[in-house]
């Protein structure tokens, strides 16, 4: 099928609730991809940060095809194995205590809120439920998670809202200690804003935020749905800032490119969520923890080291690219200030050129695969710098 067919019976046919862009994928290696036509692209996107060992990496492709020729689907009523290796394996390296599996980042931030309010309400009864979030946060597009969203942009037409949820801007420590008053069950952050335009939090406020939480017996709920992985560099954003949140959510690169989300419950409140207190028909699907596990598999500390040199590399070399007016974010999770011109156009100009990449608001956003090599990089910074300079 070429692509002008392609697009043909995707437009007459899919809801038309993206702005695409004028790009055919038919199949990829590594950071690599090809159009139907044979033409090749850079990839540093990932899939918004979900193919996380790139295209069809060959380990995580034979553990998900054996997986499916042996067992694809079984429901949570019974045990199967990958499920249970990968809540192991997640526990141990993180230090969290319980898995709860879902199918996507606002999933995994939807069964997160019910798990804050459900421990306030067990312990303090009703009346604390209220949850503290960021100004310029984005926690997903269900009713509850958009709810927790602070950005306006995203809140056009679906009034009326959940309620329960105070915004107090990123970096305000004193906004955010009058918001958690004795309502308050949780404070709900991204360490990494990444739809805002990614922007790191402050390690110092982050960490008066969860000595906060802790003197108020407020939960902290980090979602780690882009950050996490591997992305910065440690298996979790929050382990570079040397906190211990009480929920973490987890979605995107852990799939590897297949859907799931993660709730990781810490010792406060791995007991939270009983029977019938949530559920998932799809979550802990054996196919997708079988990728799962083949991503965490090769996310060892060496490859992690690894992740970090190549986010020092490419803040390095974009750093010294004319057009180019500031460097954001962390690890492999890179926000890029232009110097003139709109994300919107470079983006579009760099597929143009063969390089993919994404936007968040103003800026430019890299997310490569965790895996991408280094001639790779050097031929999509190649491209990059003939856009924006």
């Amino acid at each position: 099928m070429t692509s002008q067919e392609l697009k043909a019976i995707d437009q007459k046919y899919v809801a038309n609730t993206y702005s695409r862009f004028d790009l055919c994928i038919e199949q990829g290696g590594g950071a690599t991809c090809r159009s139907p036509e044979g033409k090749e692209y850079i990839d540093f996107s990932s899939g918004i940060g979900v193919d996380s060992l790139g295209f069809c990496d060959p380990d995580w492709v034979a553990a998900v095809g054996a997986q499916a020729a042996k067992l694809q689907h079984a429901s949570n009523l019974f045990y199967t194995e990958s499920c249970a290796l990968l809540a192991k394996e997640l526990c141990e390296r993180t230090g969290m205590k319980k898995v709860f599996f879902g199918n996507s980042g606002a999933e995994a931030n939807e069964g997160a809120i019910k798990a804050a309010r459900k421990y306030s309400f067990d312990k303090y009864g009703r009346g604390r439920d209220k949850i503290v979030a960021l100004q310029n946060s984005f926690h997903g597009r269900t009713m509850a998670t958009l709810s927790a969203t602070g950005q306006d942009v995203f809140h056009n037409y679906f009034f009326p809202f959940v309620e329960g949820f105070e915004f107090v801007p990123a970096g305000d420590f004193a906004r955010l200690e009058a918001a958690a008053d004795n309502k308050t069950c949780a404070v709900m952050l991204e360490l990494i804003q990444g739809e805002g335009g990614v922007i790191a939090l402050d390690a110092d406020y982050v960490r008066k935020v969860a000595a906060l939480c802790r003197e108020k017996d407020v939960l902290l709920v980090v979602d780690e749905v882009q950050s996490g992985v591997g992305r910065t560099g440690k298996l979790l954003a929050s382990m570079n800032y040397g906190i211990a949140p009480d929920i973490v959510t987890l979605a995107k690169a852990l799939g590897g490119g297949l859907p799931i989300g993660a709730v990781l419950f810490g010792e406060k409140t791995e007991k939270t969520l009983g029977f019938g207190d949530h559920g998932s028909t799809f979550g802990g699907n054996p196919v997708v923890c079988a990728g799962a596990l083949a991503v965490l598999k090769k996310l060892d500390d060496n490859m992690l080291r690894t992740v970090a040199e190549k986010g020092k590399y490419f803040r390095e070399k974009l750093s010294a690219m004319p057009g180019v007016a500031g460097v954001s974010g962390l690890g492999m999770m890179i926000g890029i200030s232009l110097a003139h011109g709109t994300s919107k156009e470079a983006a579009k100009a760099a597929i143009e050129n063969g390089l993919i990449v994404l936007t968040a608001k103003e800026k430019l956003r890299l997310l490569p695969p965790l895996t991408i090599s280094y001639g790779e990089i050097d031929r999509g910074l190649a491209i990059l710098s003939k856009v924006v300079g």
